[in-house]
């Protein structure tokens, strides 16, 4: 449905409610959309639910066409038939005429760059026709081949080969400033000026011409592209309709005024270019069969919240006719009735009479209305009038693809400027219920059709650069009942005191604590966020969390870091079963159960925290060794500048090495107190390692944490596999220790051995550590430490480099290269599927995730893939 622009007094609500939680002080990027689905347990709305959004991005080019293209092989510029196989954005797959089923010689192209022209422009150019020699030996009498070819009508429009359109999609020809013409939604004869300000991925806000200065809610309207009422400029006179403003806008300028409005614009030279791929993807509008004075229910557009009685006020053609609200006050009698909107047969928002009767919805009576119960056959009495026909209405379809409680963006029907996150709460027919996220004061679930151009898919704020309207998030440091003293933030020392004396203060303060607490007083606990955080913690939400914790009880103290430090991890899961309580305790202590929430399930584990505050400095350190992170990252000492462990100029291989978990040797750690456990081996989850890359990384939590932490720096956060679906961790198995031996072993045995289509430098070879870095770009380690000029320098990943052309991969060849990446995991779903070399150039990110069953984090990184094959294969095979 078509939500139209704000109506003074439409409906009465403080304007707090259309402020979005957004707007106070939250940031926008802090919301993301996997998060938040997988918070939910909710599922988005299937993409290709919204057709308005695939046929904005549709070239016109498809399969079938053919065109003339240049012959790369031939020494002469001679041109060939060729005929598109595949489209792929502006790439195009071809295939010259002659080859018939023929796939060998197939080659793609990129329609911005290459020779293209529609067939007969070799003849018009007097430019020669001469097949490449692959053709000339299967076809001996290859003239009676081109004129056989040139003679079919399938070929590509000359527009979209040539000028502005090459290679654009309907979306990008409707420029800022370009001027259109909009039907009066209340009037089919009469049309008026308007100009682009913002195009929106195919969303265009309109002001009206003449309306500079004046208010935007009278002056700015949204529409879709795709809108019926939308067209170019000149349509009007074709069309004999009037060039007059709104109705609204009249009285706001005097009759010359418009006069001279009208005159500036269309003396004004319009781009006629444009007007075949305008409107190519418009469906067209079905004749209609309403008369006047017919009954029907409907939804008031400016107010999409209930379903009230209407009536056909007026037809002005067969294509279009007027709906008016029905009012019985007095008052709206005086004026005709209630607020009248635009309609065609397939407008959204009008059912036939009995429709929520036999829908079980509730339908609001006209207002004025006098009686208790509302029924159609006493009002069609009381009215002398008729229900207009089923056969006036479009049939529901059978199937429908949204479902309750799934997702999706929508527009604020009382702020269109505003798109909300929204949840699916009822669907009915070809209508659905969304409630609207994102305001302080919720409103009314609005009534919107299936098809409406003013809902999309998931992200598409994020795709097209637009802010999207999201609930808020508690914040990080919102404080939890736990009795541990936040203290204030660190001041850093004045100007005027000497390095002595503040060392002296520090001295004087912890002796203080010290004295007055005794031996169960925890002293301060420091987060020291430049320290290396190793791979379970998330650099960016440990400089999140509070500078210090404590003084207080130790037992309490430490739980809340331990706390803090679950919920700063990448899956707080795996961090609660690292932390732990083993069978024998070691340190003679208090046995806490902490809790932590991961992918919509909760996990609670007993840890033991010591009591006495001489351990407390210990305690820390082997906790942070557990964690494989610096020993130093938090604890009772505070890092100010140089960390004593040098952690900042160690790599990640290299800081597992000496505070982790030798590649060499599965069980236990290196001599020197820096095993997980003292007394033997513990038990621990499955875990496969795997090489993380720099396209993208989505963060999955469900913790009350937000992350900042820069898209390309995960910090070996995907360095295992999702955790078991256990509600406790102390179902652990001593078997999954054995299992993490053989993954680990599987995974080293895969990296001595590439596979054939693995991509390789082209250069001289390299030894086999370089090799593997440069076929898969890994996230460095330099991401996770603070600056230091002492810092190795950054490899720049080398690009792709295949050794045989993806066209000729096998299904094995297709897996085995997805088994060198980071989705080795989804090597199984490409056997399954059977997808070759040719098929894996043809997958993008709706497919993936369609097919494949996927979520949006791993299809987009297994896409990332895909495009550097598409890449390396069209630099080195389609020249």
């Amino acid at each position: 449905m078509k939500l139209l622009d704000c109506a003074p007094g439409s409906l009465d609500m403080s304007l707090e409610a259309l402020e979005s939680d957004a707007d106070s002080g939250q940031d926008a990027m802090e919301f993301n959309w996997d998060d938040h689905l997988e918070e939910t347990g909710a599922f988005s709305v299937p993409h290709h639910a919204f057709k308005h959004v695939d046929q904005g991005l549709q070239t016109g080019l498809a399969p079938g066409m053919k065109l003339e293209v240049c012959v790369r092989t031939e020494s002469e510029s001679a041109y060939w038939v060729a005929t598109i196989i595949t489209t792929c954005g502006q790439l195009l797959l071809l295939r010259y005429e002659g080859y018939q089923d023929d796939r060998r010689a197939d080659f793609w192209c990129d329609i911005t760059t290459a020779d293209l022209h529609p067939l007969g422009w070799s003849k018009q150019q007097g430019r020669p026709m001469r097949p490449p020699e692959g053709v000339r030996e299967k076809h001996e009498d290859w003239e009676a081949l081109l004129e056989k070819a040139l003679t079919e009508t399938c070929s590509v429009p000359a527009n979209l080969l040539e000028g502005a359109q090459r290679g654009c999609n309907p979306i990008d020809l409707l420029s800022p400033s370009l001027n259109v013409e909009l039907v009066d939604r209340q009037n089919a004869k009469v049309v008026w000026y308007a100009v682009i300000e913002e195009n929106i991925g195919g969303r265009l806000r309109l002001r009206y011409a003449g309306t500079e200065g004046l208010p935007d809610t009278l002056s700015i309207t949204w529409v879709f592209y795709l809108d019926p009422l939308l067209h170019l400029p000149g349509w009007a006179k074709e069309h004999n309709c009037t060039l007059g403003p709104p109705a609204a806008l009249l009285p706001l300028r005097t009759e010359a005024e418009w006069e001279e409005v009208k005159k500036s614009v269309s003396s004004q030279e319009q781009d006629s270019s444009i007007s075949d791929e305008f409107y190519r993807d418009r469906p067209a509008i079905t004749p209609h069969c309403f008369t006047e004075a017919m009954k029907l229910e409907a939804v008031d557009p400016t107010a999409p919240f209930t379903i009230s009685p209407a009536t056909v006020a007026k037809v002005f053609n067969d294509q279009f006719f007027l709906v008016r609200m029905d009012d019985m006050r007095d008052e709206a009698q005086k004026e005709g009735g209630g607020h009248a909107f635009l309609c065609h047969r397939d407008s959204p928002g009008i059912f036939p009479t009995q429709w929520c009767l036999k829908n079980g919805v509730k339908l609001s009576p006209p207002p004025g209305f006098q009686g208790q119960d509302f029924d159609w056959a006493d009002y069609l009495k009381q009215c002398g009038a008729e229900a207009a026909p089923q056969h006036c209405f479009p049939n529901d379809p059978s199937d429908q693809c949204i479902k309750e409680s799934m997702m999706l963006e929508a527009v604020n029907p009382l702020c269109p400027e505003n798109i909300h996150v929204a949840t699916v709460t009822k669907v009915k027919g070809q209508h659905m219920w969304l409630r609207l996220e994102g305001l302080k004061q919720p409103i009314p679930e609005i009534i919107v059709h299936t098809d409406s151009m003013d809902v999309f898919p998931v992200s598409w704020c994020e795709t097209n650069g637009y802010p999207l309207q999201h609930p808020s998030k508690p914040r990080v440091e919102k404080q939890r009942k736990v009795a541990v003293v936040q203290p204030e933030k660190h001041r850093l020392p004045s100007k005027d005191s000497s390095p002595d004396t503040t060392k002296q203060q520090l001295n004087n303060s912890q002796a203080e604590i010290g004295q007055t607490n005794g031996k169960y007083c925890c002293p301060k606990i420091y987060f020291n966020h430049r320290c290396f955080s190793g791979p379970y913690l998330n650099k960016g939400r440990i400089a999140e969390l509070p500078q210090c914790v404590g003084p207080g009880n130790c037992v309490l103290v430490l739980k809340e870091v331990l706390t803090l430090l679950i919920n700063s991890a990448y899956k707080p899961s795996r961090v609660l079963r690292e932390l732990q309580l083993d069978q024998e305790g070691h340190w003679q202590g208090h046995g806490e159960t902490l809790k932590a929430k991961y992918k919509g399930k909760s996990y609670r584990a007993t840890v033991e925290i010591v009591r006495t505050a001489d351990q407390v400095a210990d305690f820390c350190r082997k906790t942070c060794i557990k964690l494989e992170c610096c020993p130093n990252l938090f604890g009772p000492k505070m890092v100010l500048e140089r960390c004593s462990e040098n952690c900042s100029v160690l790599t990640k291989t290299k800081y597992t090495y000496y505070y982790g978990k030798k590649k060499s040797r599965r069980v236990g750690r290196p001599p020197g107190g820096h095993s997980n456990l003292e007394g033997g081996v513990k038990r621990r989850g499955r875990r496969r390692k795997r090489r993380k890359q720099l396209f993208v990384h989505k963060k999955r939590r469900s913790s009350a944490s937000v992350d900042n932490t820069p898209a390309g720096s995960p910090q070996g956060s995907g360095d295992e596999e999702d955790l078991d679906d256990d509600d406790s961790l102390s179902e652990d198995t001593g078997s999954e220790l054995q299992d993490e031996l053989m993954d680990d072993s599987e995974y080293s045995e895969k990296k001595s051995q590439p596979p054939t289509p693995s991509p390789s430098p082209p250069e001289t070879p390299r030894p086999t550590r370089r090799r593997r870095k440069a076929r898969s770009p890994s996230c460095s380690d330099d991401e996770n430490r603070p600056p230091s000029p002492k810092s190795p320098r950054v490899e720049v990943p080398q690009k792709l480099c295949l050794d045989s052309s993806p066209l000729e991969w096998s299904v094995t060849d297709v897996v085995r290269f997805i088994r060198t990446t980071d989705c080795a995991p989804l090597a199984r779903i490409f056997m399954d599927q059977e997808i070759d070399g040719q098929a894996l150039l043809l997958l993008n990110l709706p497919t993936v995730q369609e097919c494949m069953d996927l979520k949006l984090g791993p299809a987009i990184k297994l896409c990332h893939h895909i495009e550097r094959v598409k890449l390396a294969f069209y630099q080195q095979f389609a020249s």
